[in-house]
């Protein structure tokens, strides 16, 4: 079979390998889409200390079942399914707890097991075991099914921030994340959902897709000013930075309201990954400063059904459909950010 392998930092293959098959406790999948992510891109470029070459990048899968290893219930060939990125082990102090995800065992597809770049993968004993594997609900195709894990992320995120009923909500970032972030701030009923972005042709191409209240580009205006005229000097809810900037953590905490929300969902650059926070706004505000790491299973499957209800649509979302050739091409459309979300079909 075909798979996008990962052997060095800037050394991505596409070329062959062995079709796997299902063990004991596992499950095999005819890879249907797996979607692309700057996370991709940036393992391309440097590779990630969890990573041993040579390994079968991606891990926003989804397919259908070809093979059910010996003791696995519940399962069938034929049925669709998705599968989680992050795998808790389950069994730690935070996992009883229901903190899965910050379980301190934490592996994920396409790190520690082959990921979803391929023409057929095989679904962890791991994964099952924590309920990670989640039927595709009728009406909702494979490539919508792929963006759910990253839906998953931006509710573990909104639901850490309690974005609800009223709220005013800033994006920072245009990228699917924050599409993603400005869809589900309005259907958990925030009142008006303002997205911030440096670049304009990625801000347009954005906005004309999830209609936010008000787009502005950083590049043109300070969006502390503007966020501050747009609530007549009150700021901002809850401000979400979903994109890796040191500067838009800085400034989420400048625009928020008093007893506002921020959430750090963007990581930063491991070499320079610190900010200068005003201590006394945080202090006198009440702010409350927030990080988001992953999604756990419940919210991989919570996303699945958000997608089905047509609470949060995702498929126009999707702007570029590649064949598994393609996907080292891909990894440079999102780099460059030309699309919004990238997906392979092997």
């Amino acid at each position: 079979m075909k798979v996008v392998r990962f052997h060095a930092p800037g050394d991505v293959r596409f070329e062959d390998a062995p079709e796997p098959q299902a063990g004991p406790g596992e499950v095999k999948i005819r890879v249907r889409n797996c979607s692309t992510c700057g996370t991709d891109v940036k393992i391309s470029k440097f590779g990630h200390h969890h990573i041993h070459p040579p390994r079968v990048m991606g891990h926003e899968i989804a397919g259908e079942i070809v093979e059910v290893g010996e003791g696995v219930d519940g399962w069938s060939a034929g049925d669709r399914v998705q599968v989680i990125a992050a795998i808790p082990c389950g069994r730690c102090a935070d996992c009883e707890r229901g903190r899965m995800t910050v379980c301190p065992h934490q592996e994920s597809m396409g790190y520690h097991f082959e990921g979803g770049f391929a023409q057929f993968m095989v679904v962890p004993e791991k994964v099952l075991a924590v309920d990670g594997l989640n039927r595709i609900p009728e009406g909702v195709s494979f490539a919508e099914a792929s963006v759910a894990e990253p839906l998953a992320c931006a509710l573990n995120a909104q639901n850490l921030a309690r974005v609800g009923e009223g709220d005013d909500v800033v994006v920072i970032g245009s990228g699917p994340i924050g599409c993603l972030h400005v869809r589900l701030a309005r259907a958990r009923g925030a009142a008006r959902v303002f997205l911030v972005e440096l670049n304009r042709e990625r801000l347009d191409m954005a906005a004309n897709l999830v209609r936010p209240d008000a787009a502005i580009c950083a590049a043109e205006a300070d969006p502390v000013e503007e966020i501050l005229k747009l609530t007549d000097g009150r700021g901002a809810d809850v401000i979400i930075t979903a994109a890796a900037s040191g500067k838009a953590q800085e400034q989420a905490i400048e625009m928020a309201a008093r007893q506002g929300r921020i959430s750090f969902f963007g990581g930063l650059p491991k070499d320079d990954p610190t900010i200068t926070c005003d201590s006394n706004l945080v202090h006198y505000r009440e702010l409350m400063i927030i990080g988001a790491n992953g999604s756990s299973p419940a919210h991989n499957a919570e996303a699945l059904q958000l997608v089905a209800s047509g609470a949060v649509p995702v498929a126009d979302l999707i702007t570029h459909r590649l064949s598994l050739e393609s996907a080292i091409d891909a990894f440079g459309i999102v780099a460059r950010g030309e699309a919004i979300k990238v997906t392979i079909e092997p």
